[in-house]
C-alpha cells in the first residue's frame, strides 16, 4: 500500500465542481440563488450537502420544505451511491460545473430509498465495508477491529466539503489530509493480506451499468489464476462483462473518474 499512498491521496483530494439550483416550481419568498460546491468524489451527497440544504430553505417558507433530494437531467441521484460514482454514470461526459436540480417535495418514491439521517448512510457504507472484507478475509480483519476503529473508518470519511473560494479551500485541504490519515490508519488494515496467499480469497467489485434494468453485475472473482498467474482488471472484464472490452459498442468503463479499458487491456 506503500507505494500506491500518492495514489490514493489524489483519489482522495478529487473533486467535482457542482452548482445547485433549486427546481422551478419550488415555491419561494424572493429568487432562489444558484449554490456552487466542490464536491468530494469518495462521498455521499447526505454527507456533503448540509450547506445547500440551508441556503434555499432560507427563501422557502417552512410548510413548503419536506424531505431534500437531488435529480440531475430527470434522474434522481441514489444517496447510498457515491458521488464520484453518480457523475461518472450520469454526467461525465457533461460540461462542468454539474448541474445539479434539488427539490424539496414530490420525493420520488419509485426511485429512491428515504434517508431519514446520516446513520442511515453510515450503516450503508458499514455494510458495505463488510460485506468487502467478507470476500477478502472470510470477515476476520472486520471481526477483529473494536468498535472505535469502525467509528474512526467512519469519521474519516466524513470528507470536508468546501465553495470554490480560494481561502476555504486552502483551510479544507489542510483538514481533508487529517481525516485521508485517520480512514487509511484503519482501512490499511482491510487492504492487507499475507505474502504467502498471494491476494485475497475474492475480489469484491461492482461493474455499474446505465444501459440496462441490472443497476450492478457482482460475482465471485479470484486474484490469481488456477496456473498461478495474477489476474488482470481486463481478465475480470472479460469473464464478467465483456461487453466492456467490445469495441463495436465503445464502451467507456470508468474507475474514479478515469478510462480503464486502455488499462484493462492484455500486455
Amino acid at each position: 500500500m506503500t507505494d500506491d499512498k500518492d495514489v490514493l491521496r489524489d483519489v482522495w483530494f478529487g473533486r467535482i465542481p457542482t452548482c445547485f439550483t433549486l427546481y422551478q416550481d419550488e415555491i419561494t419568498e424572493r429568487e432562489a440563488e444558484p449554490y456552487y460546491l466542490l464536491l468530494p468524489r469518495v462521498s455521499y451527497l447526505t454527507l456533503v450537502t448540509d450547506k445547500v440544504k440551508k441556503h434555499f430553505q432560507k427563501v422557502m417558507r417552512q410548510e413548503d420544505i419536506s424531505e431534500i433530494w437531488f435529480e440531475y437531467e430527470g434522474t434522481p441521484l441514489k444517496w447510498h451511491y457515491p458521488i464520484g460514482l453518480l457523475f461518472d454514470l450520469l454526467a461525465s461526459s457533461s460540461a462542468l460545473p454539474w448541474n445539479i436540480t434539488v427539490h424539496f417535495k414530490s420525493f420520488p418514491e419509485k426511485d429512491l430509498l428515504h434517508c431519514p439521517s446520516k446513520d442511515a448512510v453510515e450503516a450503508h457504507f458499514m455494510s458495505c465495508v463488510k460485506e468487502a472484507d467478507a470476500l477478502k478475509h472470510k470477515s476476520q480483519v472486520i471481526n477483529e477491529m473494536q468498535k472505535k476503529d469502525h467509528k474512526q473508518l467512519w469519521m474519516g470519511l466524513q470528507n470536508v466539503v468546501s465553495t470554490w473560494s480560494s481561502q476555504e479551500i486552502e483551510t479544507t485541504q489542510r483538514v481533508k489530509q487529517d481525516r485521508f490519515d485517520q480512514f487509511w490508519a484503519i482501512n490499511r488494515k482491510l487492504m492487507e493480506y499475507p505474502a504467502e496467499e498471494n491476494g485475497f480469497r475474492y475480489i469484491p467489485f461492482r461493474i455499474y451499468q446505465t444501459t440496462t434494468e441490472r443497476p450492478f453485475i457482482q460475482k465471485l472473482f479470484r486474484p490469481v489464476a488456477a496456473d498461478g498467474q495474477l489476474h488482470t482488471l481486463g481478465d475480470l472484464l472479460r469473464e464478467v462483462c465483456p461487453s466492456a472490452l467490445a469495441p463495436e459498442d465503445n464502451p467507456t468503463p470508468k474507475r474514479q473518474g478515469l478510462d480503464v479499458q486502455a488499462c484493462a487491456q492484455k500486455v
